[in-house]
């Protein structure tokens, strides 16, 4: 029986091909295709690729001879053996010169027919086998460099995949033990401390020999690898002790180098037979020491991220705020000891949980996904005995981060603060206002002279002044605990700004102020508290009026610019000095240029700027001395 091999029928007369596929073929143990035309065939052969073509010489769509000649320049070893009843005498020379390694004629005989076809197929045995001979003799090189390139490359891979460095370098030195065909091969390290090279790792090497060696960097071959970091390639007819501590017939050493320095040696040497190194295993040896010299990077870089991360872990489990870490899809990537005991977390690893899953907090859940309506002043409120303010920081290609910071001490002081502002504010103001009618009485009395009557008017500015301060610490005190931030309805700017200016008229007849006002009555309106955005504008102007000289000019200017009300509030005053623009609004602060003989507490802009941000507003200040100041103040359109 044969080997299954596939043979085509190419012919047109249908009994031929009955009795060859039938009764001769099929039963001999081959696997028969039939075509009957010429494109049959064709299509037949680029898709089946047949071990052999019996080609008949009757086809109606092409000349057989063209399409033997076609097949044996397009499939050389293909075999074919013509069937023809052509008996001319040229037709021998012609198949011969075709290619075409036999030709059969009718009658046709099973025997005969058997022995060409195991001919033709003998035939195609031995050209395929001479190809790959062939092909052997010119590839052999090629596929060794395809072997060594298939080593680096998973040198590379393990490189880049695996911290275990002593593995790495393992493995980088049995690859350039194979690929260069060398006995023993090596990579030294040079120990920064000592200044000597040490074996990391080693082929064929003892064990003790390879934990004991060490030698120095001066007057070795290692050494001088090092100090000029450049290859060294060694081959001699008698084994040498080179500078190696060892004899060797050949011998290769490359630098390990990270950065323009080297950390090392990767070696390679025959002790025991003289075959030489080639250039190529230089350049091998060269690729396989970058890949040691970046094992022995990202190991000290791991190593150090390792200790930074630890570290790291350590400052979030001690530090005293809590600290919550999510990814894009809210899903926790950590979570520190302080926010496990806020919420009674326990133990338990919460990675890649849902934030929500694990902590049901409706606050803290609208402040990771920043839904909050103040995300500058959020608080979360555990119980009574425990308040936390929120900050949260998004991470560029991490996530979110939430920390928590507790807050209940101040809480506490604030109310305490309050408690004692109310009770001193409400015992100071009945006093005053008895010395205050006291005062006024005086004259009533009888006749007060020039020094007397200046006396009263510092009495009485005294009083009108601490009266003053102490609305003031009533008002901020009132506004900061928010007290008045239920009562918020859609606010006219408009008309708060023409009842300010109506109540401002007479200080600026006074001072002969020039006034200007641009707000148009169609503004849309602001949501919040009417007595407040008084007071803010209130406070703008009367500092304007305040501190700008006799004769000054004033503005107030109001547009709607992308759904928010931009209020101006600008003067050519004496102006503040930059360095304190970062200071202005803070309580008690006046500008260091401020006259003396101007009254002030230090608390309007104090309360301006809270009534503001208690808006969801902002407020600013551009201002150049000798020049004049603006204030700006930015709230959402209701």
């Amino acid at each position: 029986m044969t080997q299954n091999e596939r043979i085509l029928l190419i012919l047109s007369d249908p009994a031929t091909l009955e009795l060859l596929d039938r009764s001769i073929l099929t039963p001999a143990g081959y696997r028969v295709s039939v075509a009957q035309s010429c494109a049959a065939a064709e299509k037949l052969i680029r898709s089946g690729r047949p071990d052999l073509v019996i080609l008949g010489d009757k086809l109606t769509d092409c000349h057989y001879l063209e399409l033997a000649s076609k097949i044996v320049d397009q499939q050389p070893t293909l075999p074919i053996l013509l069937f023809t009843t052509d008996r001319s005498a040229s037709l021998p020379l012609k198949v011969l010169r075709m290619g075409v390694v036999d030709w059969l004629s009718p009658p046709i005989r099973a025997n005969a027919i058997l022995e060409a076809v195991r001919r033709g197929l003998d035939r195609r045995t031995h050209w395929m086998n001479w190809l790959q001979l062939e092909s052997r003799r010119y590839t052999g090189p090629l596929e060794r460099r395809v072997e060594a390139l298939e080593t680096l490359i998973n040198i590379g891979r393990s490189v880049t995949s695996f911290l275990e460095l002593d593995n790495v370098l393992t493995a980088v030195v049995d690859a350039a033990v194979e690929l260069t065909g060398a006995e023993e091969g090596s990579i030294l390290l040079l120990d920064d401390e000592s200044g000597e090279l040490y074996m990391r790792a080693a082929r064929n090497f003892q064990e003790d020999f390879v934990r004991t060696f060490r030698i120095p960097v001066d007057d070795t071959l290692a050494g001088e690898v090092v100090r000029l970091g450049k290859p060294i390639h060694f081959d001699a007819k008698d084994p040498t002790k080179i500078k190696t501590s060892y004899l060797v017939y050949a011998l290769i050493y490359v630098p390990l180098r990270i950065h323009n320095r080297t950390i090392g040696v990767l070696g390679v040497d025959n002790r025991q037979s003289g075959n030489a190194f080639s250039q190529r295993d230089v350049m091998v040896m060269s690729a396989l020491a970058d890949y040691a010299a970046i094992a022995v990077e990202n190991a000290r870089l791991y190593s150090e991220s390792e200790l930074e991360r630890n570290k790291l872990g350590r400052i979030l489990t001690q530090i005293k705020d809590g600290v919550i870490v999510v990814d894009n899809s809210w899903n926790i990537l950590l979570v520190n000891r302080m926010v496990r005991r806020i919420f009674n977390l326990g133990e338990d690893d919460y990675s890649g949980q849902a934030i929500d899953d694990v902590i049901q907090n409706e606050i803290l859940s609208k402040a990771i996904r920043g839904e909050l309506d103040d995300p500058f002043r959020a608080e979360l409120e555990i119980d009574e005995n425990n308040v936390f303010s929120i900050q949260v920081t998004e991470l560029p290609g991490i996530g979110t981060v939430v920390t928590l910071h507790d807050i209940t001490y101040l809480k506490e002081v604030d109310r305490l603060k309050t408690d004692f502002v109310n009770a001193v504010s409400h015992d100071l103001r009945s006093p005053l206002t008895s010395i205050l009618g006291y005062v006024e009485l005086i004259d009533r009395a009888g006749p007060i002279n020039e020094k007397q009557s200046e006396f009263i008017k510092k009495v009485q500015f005294s009083v009108n002044s601490i009266t003053e301060l102490i609305n003031d610490l009533l008002n901020l005190s009132r506004i900061e605990v928010g007290g008045l931030s239920k009562e918020f309805e859609q606010v006219s700017i408009y008309s708060v700004i023409n009842y300010a200016v109506e109540g401002y008229q007479h200080l600026l007849d006074a001072k002969d102020h020039k006034l200007v006002v641009e707000c148009s009555e169609d503004l849309p309106p602001v949501f919040g508290n009417p007595i407040q955005m008084r007071q803010v504008v209130d406070n703008l102007l009367g500092n304007a009026v305040k501190y700008t000289p006799r004769g000054g000019q004033i503005g107030i200017y109001a547009i709607e610019e992308n759904g928010q009300i931009l209020i101006q509030v600008t003067d050519n005053g004496q102006g503040i000095p930059p360095e304190e623009h970062p200071n202005i609004f803070d309580k008690f602060y006046r500008a260091s240029n401020a006259p003396e003989d101007i009254q002030g507490t230090g608390l309007g802009l104090a309360i301006v700027k809270t009534i503001v941000e208690n808006h969801n507003g902002r407020i600013w200040v551009d201002s150049e001395v000798g020049v004049g100041s603006t204030f700006w103040v930015i709230l959402p359109v209701a």
